[in-house]
């Protein structure tokens, strides 16, 4: 077989900071190697922090709650831009 064609397959723990929430699972994710935690093994894994998990989703949890979106909107403005229409200038009628 040929060497270096998988991805590495590792440990890290995944963090819904939201919800207070953290597993352990395995990955093929790019990881910060700065952000570690130790977990309950005593083993130290990095962390990759989530937005949202089935621990604060509404549809796993039956109950609607409010997310911190700050700079959500500014930063799809700065990605995106505000799109304005383009407004055709008329020309002035030819004099008769």
């Amino acid at each position: 077989m040929k060497k270096d064609t998988h991805p590495e397959y590792n440990f890290v723990v995944l963090e819904d900071s939201s919800a207070n929430y953290r597993f352990l699972t395995r990955s093929t994710m790019k990881v910060d190697a700065t952000k570690t935690t130790v977990w309950e093994d005593g083993e130290t894994y990095p962390v990759v922090q989530l937005e949202i998990s089935n621990a604060s989703h509404p549809f796993f949890t039956g109950q609607m709650k409010i997310i911190d979106s700050a700079g959500r909107v500014e930063r799809f403005n700065k990605r995106y831009g505000t799109r304005k229409k383009a407004v055709a200038k008329k020309e002035p009628a030819a004099k008769k």
